[in-house]
């Protein structure tokens, strides 16, 4: 059978044609952090296994940009630097605690993003690969310590405890009028305006000003891992 010389019309490429993204800008200023996961190696889906992430990926992830969302944000890639402190921190080698019960307070905030950074999973993540790259019972809640959340490599058994301050960052005063009036719809554009300011404001200097502060997220030793 003989084999057609027709060309074949090139299909035009596909694009994105919808409302523009925009971030406030500081989220570009905010600490960054670059992970291996070997399962991403393996897979072929970034060279080298080498993922970046930045504060975006985790308001993309929450859906939202909020005081928590950042300290929890700050609150890992601080911990896997220190945890990693001379080679880039491998994803899907932490086991992360946390405090709270899931259904309790932020707890699910919180998990959320660290799980984005770590890869770790409490028994809904990836199952792995003929014993590889399984990122299930590395999240645990209700854990008894002091602090937010822990973080422990699988590897060695290094652990940190981080804990979340923040009343090193103090609700602006006209937040809760604002806020009031805003969930009572009795607030005017510039209400909105100006309580939409404020809030992303607070992130801001959580994630800017006091990204290396160490009253706002402060770390110790932890040397206990549910399970191990």
């Amino acid at each position: 059978m003989a084999r057609s010389l027709r060309k074949h019309k090139e299909e035009p490429a596909l694009s994105w044609h919808g409302p523009t993204m925009t971030f406030p800008s500081f989220y570009d200023a905010a600490p960054r952090l670059i992970v291996r996961d070997p399962l991403s190696e393996f897979l072929g889906a970034a060279e080298g296994g080498l993922l970046h992430y930045g504060y975006a990926d985790a308001v993309r992830l929450a859906g939202h940009s909020c005081p928590t969302v950042a300290g929890s944000y700050l609150m890992t890639v601080r911990s896997l630097e220190k945890l990693y402190p001379d080679e880039v921190p491998e994803r899907g080698a932490v086991a992360v605690s946390v405090r709270e019960a899931a259904d309790e307070g932020v707890a699910g905030v919180m998990a959320s993003v660290a799980t984005l950074l770590t890869g770790a999973t409490k028994d809904t993540g990836f199952k792995g690969i003929a014993g590889r790259f399984d990122r299930r019972n590395l999240l645990s809640f209700g854990i008894g310590m002091q602090g937010a959340m822990a973080f422990v490599r699988t590897d060695t058994g290094a652990g940190l405890q981080a804990t979340l301050d923040m009343s090193v960052v103090p609700v602006d005063p006209a937040m809760p009028r604002l806020l009031q009036r805003v969930l009572s719809d009795a607030a005017t554009a510039d209400d909105a305006a100006q309580f939409r300011s404020l809030w992303q404001e607070r992130v801001r200097r959580m994630l800017v000003d006091h990204a290396d502060d160490p009253r706002l997220v402060s770390l110790t030793v932890w040397n206990s891992r549910p399970g191990a």
